[in-house]
């Protein structure tokens, strides 16, 4: 993979020429918890051991996370309905994510592509129109029009719904109906496969590179491909906007996220280790001073030495727009170049 931003701490701003290169964090006065070490002592430093700890990792949170599906089941993909636009093709699908469970999203292609290029899987945010927004279809908000942004900048997208805001019940009415045939599945487990059956769907396309395929995300579709990327390692680069990387930052103790349990005195994990499972492909966190902060550069620090076990340090970068839990101009900047750094080759 290509080098792409560097971190970018406490940055208003991405230079358009050459983004600044910074090694590592500044220090941070605001108080974050204790994040475990990911490499410990001669066991992990080298890329065998930490292949190994890797593996470990994965099965803690695995367990946290409950089961998922342990087999794919074809798609049997549907095309609801295709609207031609200026530049692109915008498709309404529906596709199987596990045995009997259907959900859908947009299909967004620029026109006149020729052989494969690069795609992005954009999750959307909490909000009642769902992947609509990402798609262009809600324009109420064009800074969160991710998908429509993207496929205008020569992208093939993929706007899957997450299945909290399918029909029929509330969020958490949604994980209590899951959880009456899986009742150990978290919510997150969910969005997790979720992103392993988008990024199946996306490689479908006859115009996609497996190799170049990324992710980008805002407050729920932050979290969604974090997870996702983590657990799923055709997400070559992910952009995580907003979501709240720590556990304590945001309400991942909601039930359609991880539930209580990440609230319980002395629970042993949190995001550093998801961050440095999907090392050495790239990884951007987008601030703004509300979910995220400055202190969010301390996850990132404390993955930095696995990144270095592959000499990838280049590829994790983050910047703090500090204009809120936004997706603001100086957002999609950062988060376009980081994308066309790490995928357009």
């Amino acid at each position: 993979m290509r080098a792409a931003l560097l971190l970018l701490f406490a940055s208003n701003a991405i230079a358009a020429e050459a983004p600044a290169q910074l090694t590592s964090p500044a220090p941070m006065s605001t108080p974050i918890p204790a994040l475990a070490p990911l490499l410990r002592g001669t066991e992990t430093v080298s890329l065998a051991g930490w292949d190994a700890r890797r593996r470990e990792l994965q099965a803690a949170w695995r367990e946290i996370l409950g089961p998922w599906p342990t087999e794919k089941l074809p798609l049997q993909p549907e095309i609801l309905s295709t609207e031609e636009l200026p530049g692109f093709t915008r498709q309404h699908v529906r596709y199987q994510v596990e045995a009997g469970v259907m959900t859908d999203g947009y299909l967004l292609t620029p026109r006149g592509l020729k052989g494969r290029g690069p795609a992005v899987v954009v999750f959307h945010q909490t909000t009642k129109t769902q992947a609509q927004q990402v798609a262009g279809i809600d324009d109420s908000n064009p800074e969160l029009m991710h998908g429509l942004q993207l496929v205008q900048r020569g992208y093939v997208v993929f706007c899957p719904r997450c299945f909290i805001f399918a029909e029929g019940n509330d969020y958490a009415g949604h994980v209590t109906a899951m959880q009456r045939s899986h009742p150990t599945r978290t919510g997150m487990a969910r969005m997790t496969w979720d992103a392993m059956r988008a990024m199946d769907f996306i490689l479908t396309q006859p115009n996609v590179d497996p190799e170049r395929v990324g992710g980008l995300g805002h407050s729920l579709g932050a979290k969604e491909v974090l997870y996702g990327a983590a657990f799923d390692s055709r997400y070559r680069a992910v952009v995580f906007s907003e979501g709240g990387i720590g556990l304590g930052f945001s309400n991942w103790e909601a039930p359609w996220y991880l539930g209580p349990q990440v609230k319980q005195a002395g629970f042993p994990r949190d995001h550093h280790e998801l961050i440095a499972m999907i090392a050495p492909r790239g990884f951007l966190l987008l601030a703004g001073d509300s979910a995220d902060s400055d202190r969010s550069g301390r996850y990132l620090e404390a993955a930095l030495p696995v990144y270095r076990l592959y000499d990838a340090e280049k590829n994790v970068g983050w910047q703090n727009h500090r204009t809120g839990h936004r997706y603001p101009p100086a957002a999609q900047k950062a988060a376009e170049a980081f994308l066309d750094a790490q995928l357009r080759r």
